[in-house]
C-alpha cells in the first residue's frame, strides 16, 4: 500500500525529530520544513496527503502559509499547530478551512489520531460498518423467520433502512447482501399482509394505523385540545427519504416519529383520498359517489380531497376552521409563503405537496432523471436537495412562527421494481403496473395479492366481477405484446400501488417549534 505523505512545517522543526519518527515507524513518509515559504515550494513539487502547520513561524506565519496552501489545492487538509488558545486566532484559521488544530506541546498520539480523522476516516468507518452488519445479519434474518406483528415489522424495516445507509455510504462490498436480505424481508412482509389484510380492514380493534385512521385518531384530538396544526402530506414519500432529511430539522424542531400502515392499492387515488375521507374507498363511492373518480374516468382522481376532508369534519360533528392547498411548483410554495399570515385564524391549515411524486415520475420518463436518481441512495440524495432548497423549509419556519405544531407525513411510498410478471387482460383493465383491476385478467395466482370480493378490503367494486391484483416486493406486471420495450422502459423504475415494506410503512411525524 503506498505510503501517506507529511509535509509538516514549525521553524522548530528539529525539536519534533521524535514525533517524526514515530510517525515514521507508523508507516507514514514525513517531509520536515522550518518555515511557510518551504512548506510552500515542497507544497509545488510534489503532492502531500495533509499538512501539519506551525502557526507562529518567522517570515511567512502559519496563517499566511494556510492561505497560499489552500489557493494551490484546497481539498489537502491542514492542521494547525499553535501555541496559543488566542480564539481570534482559532477562528481565523477555522474560516480558512483548517481541517482540525492542536495546541503546543503535543504528543505523538495527538498526532497519529489526527491522522486517523482526517486520512483514515473512511476506511475506519467502512471497517466498522462492516463488522457491525455482520454481527446483524443472522439477528435480522431470525427475526425475519419470526412471527413478527406490524410493530416487528416496523423494527425490522428501521433496521433494514438504517443497514443500507450505512453501507451505501462506505460503498461496502456488503451492500448487495443487505439488498438480498431486504428482497427476503419483502417477501415475508408481503406474505403477512396477505394473511392479515382483510381483517384489518374489517375490524379497527387491534390493528396498525391505517390511512383513514389517520385525522380522527391523530389530528383531531389534538385540534380538540386547543393545538393549531399545518398538516403536510408529502405525495410519495418514503421512511428512508424522511431519514434523508430529518437532520436538517434537528435544530429547529422537537421531533416525534412514528408510522402508520398505508391501505391497498398504495396509490394516491385510494390511499391520499382514505386519509382525507377517514373513509375506505369503497365507503367514499357510496357515501359521497359525486367525489369518488373511478378509475376508468379520465379526471385527476385527487381534485375533491378539501370536499372530503370537510365530509370528514362534518361526519364527527367538528366545527374546526380550515385552509387547503396543494403546491405543484416552486413559485406556488414561494406564494403561499407570502400569503401564510393570512391562514393564521384557522385551527387546521392542509398542504399537499407533490415534488417527489414528480421526481417518481419523472425518472421513469426521463432518461437523465433515471441517471440522477440511479439507485436508492442517488433517489434519497435528490430528495434531500430538494427539500433543503425548496420552499418547504420556509413553510415550516413560518408556521412555527406563527404558533403552529406541524404533522408532516404523506399517503405512500415507492418501490424500484425489477421483475416482470406477466399478465392478460383487456383493454377495460387501469394502466398502473403495480395494481391491477378488472373482469378478465389472467396471472399466476402465487406470485400475486389477489382479491376477489373487493368490499372485504374495503375497494369499489365497477363490477360484480371485478377483482384486484397487487404486485410483490419489486415485481411489476407486464403484458406479453411489446413485452420485451414494455419491461425496459419500466425495469428499475419506483413504482407503487402494490404490497412492499417501502410502499405501505410510511412516516407520520410531528414537528414542535424550540
Amino acid at each position: 500500500m503506498k505510503k501517506k505523505r507529511i509535509l509538516w512545517a514549525d521553524d522548530e522543526i528539529d525539536i519534533l525529530r521524535a514525533h517524526i519518527l514515530f510517525l515514521q515507524e507508523k508507516g507514514y513518509e514525513v517531509t520536515p520544513v522550518n518555515s511557510g515559504q518551504d512548506a510552500i515550494e515542497s507544497f509545488v513539487e510534489q503532492p502531500f496527503d495533509i499538512v501539519f502547520l506551525d502557526e507562529h513561524m518567522p517570515g511567512l506565519s502559519g496563517i499566511e502559509t494556510l492561505s497560499r496552501l489552500k489557493e494551490l489545492n484546497a481539498n489537502t487538509p491542514v492542521i494547525m499547530i499553535t501555541k496559543s488558545e488566542d480564539e481570534g486566532i482559532m477562528t481565523h484559521a477555522i474560516g480558512k478551512k483548517i481541517a482540525d488544530y492542536l495546541i503546543k506541546p503535543v504528543n505523538p498520539n495527538q498526532i497519529l489520531l489526527a491522522l486517523k480523522k482526517n486520512l483514515h476516516k473512511d476506511d475506519i468507518v467502512s471497517e466498522i460498518t462492516l463488522e457491525g452488519y455482520r454481527e446483524e445479519f443472522s439477528k435480522i434474518s431470525t427475526q425475519i423467520g419470526d412471527q413478527l406483528d406490524y410493530e416487528g415489522w416496523i423494527d425490522i424495516y428501521k433496521k433494514l433502512i438504517y443497514w443500507e445507509t450505512e453501507l451505501t455510504t462506505t460503498d461496502s462490498p456488503l451492500l448487495e447482501l443487505l439488498l438480498s436480505q431486504k428482497s427476503e424481508a419483502n417477501n415475508a412482509f408481503c406474505k403477512f399482509v396477505k394473511k392479515n389484510y382483510e381483517e384489518w380492514i374489517q375490524s379497527s380493534e387491534n390493528r396498525p394505523l391505517i390511512s383513514p385512521d389517520i385525522l380522527p385518531k391523530k389530528i383531531f384530538p389534538m385540534l380538540d385540545e386547543g393545538e393549531k396544526i399545518f398538516f403536510i402530506l408529502i405525495d410519495n414519500f418514503r421512511l428512508d427519504q424522511w431519514w434523508e432529511i430529518k437532520d436538517l430539522l434537528t435544530n429547529e424542531f422537537t421531533i416525534n416519529e412514528s408510522e402508520f400502515l398505508s391501505i391497498l392499492p398504495t396509490a394516491t387515488q385510494y390511499a391520499r383520498n382514505a386519509i382525507f375521507s377517514g373513509l375506505m374507498p369503497s365507503q367514499i363511492a357510496k357515501m359521497y359517489p359525486d367525489l369518488w373518480i373511478g378509475e376508468e374516468e379520465e379526471e385527476s382522481k385527487n381534485s375533491n380531497e378539501e370536499a372530503l376532508l370537510q365530509t370528514q369534519i362534518d361526519r364527527y360533528r367538528k366545527k374546526y376552521t380550515f385552509s387547503y392547498h396543494k403546491l405543484l411548483t416552486s413559485s406556488s410554495g414561494e406564494k403561499l409563503i407570502q400569503n401564510m399570515n393570512t391562514m393564521s385564524n384557522k385551527q387546521l391549515n392542509v398542504i399537499v405537496i407533490n415534488f417527489v411524486d414528480m421526481l417518481s415520475h419523472a425518472r421513469t420518463e426521463s432518461k437523465m432523471i433515471r441517471e440522477l436518481a440511479s439507485d436508492e441512495a442517488a433517489y434519497r440524495s435528490l430528495t434531500r436537495s430538494w427539500f433543503k432548497h425548496s420552499s418547504t423549509m420556509e413553510i415550516l419556519r413560518k408556521a412555527k412562527s406563527m404558533g403552529y405544531k406541524i404533522v408532516l407525513t404523506t399517503d405512500h411510498g415507492t418501490v424500484r421494481v425489477k421483475n416482470p410478471l406477466k399478465i392478460i387482460a383487456d383493454k377495460s383493465v387501469n394502466s398502473n403496473i403495480r395494481y391491477k383491476l378488472g373482469r378478465n385478467i389472467e396471472y399466476d395466482r402465487k406470485k400475486v395479492y389477489d382479491i376477489h370480493s373487493p368490499e372485504k378490503v374495503g375497494l369499489p367494486a365497477p363490477n360484480l366481477s371485478t377483482k384486484y391484483i397487487f404486485a410483490t416486493g419489486n415485481d411489476f406486471f407486464a403484458y406479453p405484446n411489446n413485452y420485451n420495450y414494455y419491461v425496459s422502459y419500466y425495469a428499475d423504475t419506483f413504482q407503487h400501488g402494490g404490497i412492499s415494506l417501502e410502499e405501505m410503512i410510511v412516516p407520520l411525524i410531528t414537528l414542535t417549534g424550540k
